[in-house]
């Protein structure tokens, strides 16, 4: 079914429809992935979507690399890569965003394109704008935005409750990208006074983790309206914990983010509520194609917002998809 956010799709799709056109094909390219995790779900996404862009290009092989959500692992390691000069161009997902601006700005010193995904590189991660010389490009979406989206359909959802009970569950506040989410959620739910943030737990992107914070948070605090992540993968373990609590959890407004096929499932059911759409397969195989236009001296953008070229709305609830029948989501969980 085609409705107004699938014609905005195809039109900023035909936007930018330059970058999956390949009329010369690439020759004897090597790509190297640096993933924050190749254990996360999302960043094995993005990879699959440079794999499958590499393999339709020709000419091109890749090979990820485990940042292990560690900065300064992911960092030595791009510095390690890079010495080895087995690779024409890079990718990365950055667990630091700017701590590792030094080991872009390596990149681009040694004349090596390198594309950034998930989020922009630099201080400000208000702007997809390059703030780090000789950065070739940045498809993602703005934290921030997407974050404040998830905040405002809460104050919906509470506006009729005094108090309205509100549980966060965030990655790691350790990491820059994390800290400006939360920020931003409080930004939006703060200033309504009948909406309390009883808890903030860290998720670390696991569903195992997940449940013992949102265990241990449901042991300090009762009765508990809306639980408010960052993450699909948070939402996993917090509705197992909300069960063994004995809630309904359908009665719990749950927000996840990243339109994993998990949340599309549990939305369509009834079980969750929303996420925020996240489109990584589409996001690695577009990185994927600047890179080897760049190495092939063709134009690229500075940045792609995804916000724009996804195939949804940024905020999906039971009403879009009800509408979407046939929507998937890019990745599992």
């Amino acid at each position: 079914m085609i409705n107004k956010f699938t014609m905005t799709a195809i039109a900023a799709g035909l936007a930018v429809g330059g970058l999956f056109s390949s009329a010369a094909q690439a020759e004897d390219l090597k790509i190297a992935f640096f993933a924050a995790s190749s254990q996360n779900g999302f960043n094995q996404a993005i990879y699959a979507g440079i794999e499958e862009k590499a393999k339709e290009l020709g000419g091109v092989t890749t090979e990820i690399y485990d940042g292990q959500f560690n900065a300064a692992h992911q960092y030595s390691q791009i510095e390690d890569v890079l010495a080895s000069g087995k690779f024409d161009g890079f990718v990365l997902a950055a667990n630091d965003t700017v701590g590792i601006a030094g080991a872009v700005e390596q990149v681009a010193a040694a004349g090596k394109p390198i594309v950034t995904t998930l989020f922009p590189i630099g201080p400000d991660l208000t702007t997809l704008k390059r703030q780090v010389d000789g950065l070739t490009s940045t498809v993602a979406s703005p934290p921030a935005d997407g974050a404040k989206e998830q905040a405002k359909t809460v104050v919906e959802v509470c506006k009729d409750r005094n108090p309205c009970n509100v549980v966060i569950i965030v990655g790691q506040l350790i990491f820059p990208f994390d800290n400006l989410r939360y920020e931003s959620f409080r930004e939006v739910l703060d200033v309504h006074d009948n909406i309390k943030v009883v808890a903030t737990g860290e998720g670390s992107y696991s569903p195992d983790v997940s449940l013992t914070a949102m265990t241990d948070i449901l042991q300090a605090n009762s009765d508990i309206h809306v639980v408010l992540s960052n993450a699909d993968q948070h939402l996993v373990g917090v509705e197992i914990a909300l069960e063994a609590a004995g809630y309904n959890v359908p009665d719990v407004f749950l927000s996840g983010g990243g339109a994993a096929n998990i949340a599309i499932n549990a939305i369509r059911e009834g079980r969750w509520d929303a996420t925020l759409a996240y489109f990584p397969k589409t996001m690695g195989a577009m990185a994927l194609d600047i890179v080897v236009k760049e190495l092939k001296g063709e134009d690229v953008p500075e940045f792609i917002n995804m916000d724009e070229v996804g195939p949804m709305p940024p905020i999906i609830d039971k009403a879009i998809l009800d509408a979407n029948p046939d929507f998937v989501g890019e990745w599992e969980q």
